[in-house]
């Protein structure tokens, strides 16, 4: 998407609410009901599609979400991020921890312990271990 493309679905959330609203006002100065059975319309319609607008914000949320990631890669990619901005790991991390144990003969097993969704704390001990930034150390296991 370029910087002249515009992302519509906030403008198309907002008119599908705003007609929602605009649905419910009209629905309650024209009910044939009076009292009781047409507040318990509303509310089972108010149930409905609450339902519907949590599943519409959920899937707007993980579009969301996917386009910001796609993004920063290609920032990190461009270089505009600076050098490793996250960490991507490739390859089976007993091959790369061989790897860093012959660059880097102080680091130990326990050093190098890695698991999945830990990376920071990988990161950290590294940055402690090896006297280097976090960019630093990300820029080299992400090169492994």
């Amino acid at each position: 998407m370029s910087h002249y493309e515009e992302d519509n679905s906030g403008k198309i959330l907002l008119a599908a609410i705003a007609g929602a609203g605009a649905g419910i006002i009209a629905g309650l100065l024209m009910a044939p009901d009076k009292g009781k059975a047409t507040r318990d319309k509303i509310g089972s319609a108010a149930t409905k599609y609450s339902g519907q607008l949590g599943d519409q914000l959920s899937k707007y949320g993980e579009d969301l979400d996917s386009k910001f990631k796609g993004y920063i890669e290609k920032l990190e990619d461009m270089g505009l991020t600076g050098s490793g901005g996250s960490l991507k790991l490739k390859g089976n991390w007993d091959d790369l921890k061989g790897k860093l144990k012959q660059q880097y003969a102080q680091l130990t097993d326990e050093d190098l312990t890695y698991a999945e969704g830990k990376g920071d704390e990988l990161i950290g001990r590294l940055q402690n271990k090896l006297g280097k930034a976090k960019a630093e150390v990300v820029k080299m296991l992400n090169d492994l």
